[in-house]
C-alpha cells in the first residue's frame, strides 16, 4: 500500500501504481456496422457543413492511420477548419455504438505533435488544506450543472450537502424530472432543459452520439438510420435547451420562493457542454467534475475511442474533443453572442483550450483506476461519492421474504438503458441462472427487462430499488456499466459482469477485470447463454469474490465526497479568494450570501 497522498493531495490510501495496470490491454471492439462520415464536393460553408453519416452496408470496419502530419495539423490551429474536418472523416471511424475508432502508426510517438506537455508529475504532492483553513474562504454561492441520468446527479447531492456544511449557499441545477430528489436531499434546486426519458427513449446510438455531443453536424440530415433524422432533431433540440438554460441558472432568482441568486463559482460535469462559456461570460471560477477520464493522458485512451495502440492514448482526447466542438459549434457560437455578448470561438480546438486552465476533480476511486502520472496538480481523483438511500427506504415485504428464503442472488439490470430486445435478453437470463443453479434478481428499468418472464422460484423481477440497500445482499451483479453502478456493486464487495451499451461502459468493464474482481466485458450485441453463463462461473469463483472483498473494503473508508470538496477549496484557495469584506451599512448581503447553508 502506498499512500493516496501520491496521486490526490493526501485524502487517503490507494493501492501503489505497480498494483493496477496502468493501460488498458486487449481492448476488444464490437463487429457491429461502421458509421463512416461522408463530405460532399461543394464547397463548404463556414458556419453549417453539408455532410451526413451513412451505414456501411458491410461488417468490414475501416482502420484508417493516423501518421505524424496528420496529427499534427489536426493539433494545428492554424489549419482551416474545413481541412482539419476533412481529415478527421479520413482517418476516423465513428462505429455504432457512438465511439470513434482509428488507428495510429506504430512508430508515432507523442512528442513528436503537438499535444500538451508530457511532464510527469508523479512526485507533485498537492497542497494539503486543512479543515481549519475553510474558515478563511469567504461563504458563496455555488451552482452545480448536471446533464444526464439520476446516476450522474446522485454523485452531487452528497457533494452539495457537504459545502452547504461548510457554510455555503448551493443550487443544483438539473433537469426538472430530479427536482423532488434535489430538494427532498435540502438542496436548491433549479431547472435545466432537456428531459433524460426522451433522450433515452430514441435509439441507443442517436441518444448517446447527442447526449454526449458526438457530431451533431454529422447527424443533422438523412442517413444515420432508418429513423434517425427525426429523433437528430429531437435530440439537437435538447442540447440547445441545455445550453441556454445555463446561463440563468447561474444568476436568477430562485424560480419558487424568487430570493435572488448569484453564483460566486460554478461546478459542472462535462456533459454541460456550456459550462465553460457561461464562466467566461460571466468570469466565474469553473471547476469540473465528472466521473470519467477526459484529460489527455498516455497511460489509457479516452473512453469515447476505440483505439489499441497506445501511441494514440492521448491523441485519442484531442480527437473525440474536436468531433464534439465541431457538432456543437454553431449552437455554442450562438449562444456565446446572443445570450453572453461575448465573440464566437472560429477554430476547432476552441472547446478544448478553453478547458486547458480548469480545474478537473473525477469521482472515481483510485483503488480502480489511479490518478496517471502525466496527470498535474490541477486534477485530483477522489473517490466514489455515495449518497445514502438505504437508511430510508422501505422494501417490499415480498422482496424481503424472497431474500431470506434461499442463497444470496445475483443481480441483474440494466438501469435507465433501452434495452432493445428485452424478451430474448429475459430468456438468457433465465436460461443462465437455472444453468448455473443460481437465485436471481432481474432489474426491469427503463427497457423493461423481465416483464415477458414466466413466474419461477427462482427469479425474482424487481421495479426500482436503492443499490446501496440492495446489493450488499447480492453475491454478484451482472449490469452495464455505468459509473455510478459500478461503484455501488464494488463497494459492496459484488463480483462484476459489465454488459457495456455503449460510451464508458467498455472502459469500466475493462477496468472491472484488469483489477480481478470480474470476467472480460460482454458487448450487449455480443449477449448470450453461453457468455453469461461463463461469466457468472467466473464471478463464483472464491479467488474473484476475495479479491472483491478486498476492493469493496477499501471503498468503505474511502471519502470521496470530503476529497472533491477539499479539492475545490484547494483550487480556489490557489486563486487567492479573499475574505468577504464586513458590510458598513447593513448585513444583509451577509444574509442574501448565506440562505441555504443550514
Amino acid at each position: 500500500m502506498a499512500s493516496r497522498r501520491d496521486i490526490n493531495g493526501g485524502f487517503g490510501p490507494q493501492y501503489d501504481h505497480q498494483t493496477t495496470p496502468p493501460g488498458v490491454p486487449g481492448r476488444t471492439f464490437s463487429k457491429a456496422n461502421s458509421l463512416h462520415v461522408e463530405i460532399s464536393s461543394d464547397t463548404l460553408e463556414s458556419t453549417s457543413f453539408q455532410h451526413r453519416l451513412q451505414r456501411s452496408k458491410t461488417e468490414r470496419l475501416r482502420h484508417e492511420t493516423i501518421f505524424t502530419a496528420d496529427a499534427a495539423q489536426i493539433l494545428d490551429n492554424k489549419i482551416p477548419i474545413d481541412q482539419k474536418f476533412k481529415l478527421l472523416h479520413r482517418v476516423t471511424t465513428v462505429k455504432d455504438d457512438g465511439t470513434v475508432e482509428f488507428e495510429v502508426q506504430g512508430d508515432i510517438e507523442s512528442q513528436s505533435i503537438n499535444v500538451e506537455s508530457e511532464e510527469i508529475f508523479s512526485n507533485v504532492h498537492d497542497e494539503h488544506l486543512d479543515t481549519s483553513d475553510f474558515q478563511y474562504i469567504r461563504p458563496m454561492q455555488i451552482v452545480i450543472l448536471i446533464v444526464g441520468t439520476r446516476g450522474d446527479v446522485q454523485p452531487f447531492i452528497p457533494i452539495g450537502k457537504r459545502l452547504q456544511d461548510y457554510g455555503h449557499r448551493v443550487r443544483l441545477a438539473t433537469h426538472p424530472n430530479f427536482k423532488e430528489f434535489v430538494l427532498m436531499a435540502g438542496l436548491e434546486f433549479y431547472p435545466l432543459g432537456g428531459d433524460p426519458k426522451q433522450l433515452a427513449a430514441c435509439t441507443y446510438l442517436t441518444s448517446f452520439s447527442l447526449m454526449y455531443g458526438l457530431s451533431f453536424d454529422m447527424v443533422r440530415n438523412k442517413g444515420f438510420l432508418p429513423s434517425g433524422p427525426s429523433e437528430i432533431l429531437i435530440q439537437r433540440n435538447q442540447m440547445k435547451e441545455i445550453i441556454y438554460s445555463l446561463l440563468p441558472a447561474c444568476k436568477d432568482p430562485d424560480m419558487d420562493s424568487g430570493i435572488p441568486f448569484e453564483a460566486d463559482a460554478i461546478i459542472a460535469n462535462r456533459t454541460a457542454y456550456g459550462h465553460t462559456h457561461v464562466a467566461e461570460g460571466l468570469k466565474l471560477p469553473l471547476h469540473i467534475f465528472f466521473t470519467m477520464p477526459w484529460t489527455p493522458t498516455s497511460e489509457f485512451p479516452h473512453p469515447l475511442s476505440r483505439v489499441k495502440q497506445q501511441a494514440g492514448y492521448r491523441l485519442s482526447y484531442q480527437i473525440v474533443d474536436s468531433l464534439i466542438w465541431l457538432g456543437l459549434r454553431d449552437i455554442v457560437n450562438d449562444f456565446r453572442k446572443k445570450k453572453l455578448k461575448i465573440r464566437p470561438v472560429t477554430y476547432l480546438s476552441g472547446s478544448q483550450s478553453s478547458e486547458s486552465d480548469v480545474p478537473h476533480v473525477y469521482l472515481w476511486s483510485p483503488y480502480l483506476v489511479p490518478k496517471p502520472k502525466d496527470w498535474g496538480p490541477k486534477i485530483d481523483v477522489v473517490g466514489y461519492c455515495f449518497f445514502d438511500l438505504a437508511s430510508n427506504f422501505e422494501p417490499p415485504e415480498s422482496l424481503v421474504k424472497w431474500l431470506e428464503a434461499g442463497d444470496k442472488p445475483i443481480y441483474i439490470g440494466f438501469g435507465s438503458l433501452p434495452v432493445q430486445e428485452p424478451e430474448k435478453m429475459t430468456q438468457i437470463i433465465i436460461q443462465a441462472l437455472e444453468t448455473t443453479k443460481q437465485r436471481g434478481i432481474i432489474n426491469e428499468g427503463w427497457g423493461g427487462l423481465g416483464k415477458s418472464a414466466e413466474q419461477k422460484d427462482f427469479i425474482y423481477l424487481l421495479d426500482d430499488c436503492p443499490h446501496d440497500w440492495l446489493l450488499p445482499k447480492c453475491k454478484a451483479v451482472v449490469h452495464h456499466g455505468g459509473a455510478g453502478t459500478t461503484a455501488a456493486g464494488l463497494k459492496a464487495a459484488c463480483p462484476t459482469t459489465v454488459v457495456p451499451f455503449f460510451g464508458d461502459q467498455p472502459f469500466w468493464g475493462e477496468r472491472v477485470h484488469a483489477r480481478g474482481v470480474g470476467p472480460p466485458p460482454i458487448p450487449v450485441d455480443e449477449f448470450s447463454l453461453p457468455r453469461l453463463v461463463n461469466a457468472i462461473n467466473y464471478m463464483l469463483d472464491p479467488k474473484v469474490k476475495q479479491q472483491a472483498v478486498e476492493l469493496g473494503k477499501a471503498l468503505e473508508n474511502e471519502d470521496g465526497v470530503e476529497g472533491a470538496v477539499r479539492a475545490f477549496f484547494r483550487q480556489l484557495s490557489s486563486r487567492k479568494i479573499e475574505p468577504e469584506p464586513e458590510p458598513q451599512k447593513s448585513s444583509l448581503l451577509f444574509i442574501r450570501r448565506c440562505f441555504g447553508c443550514s
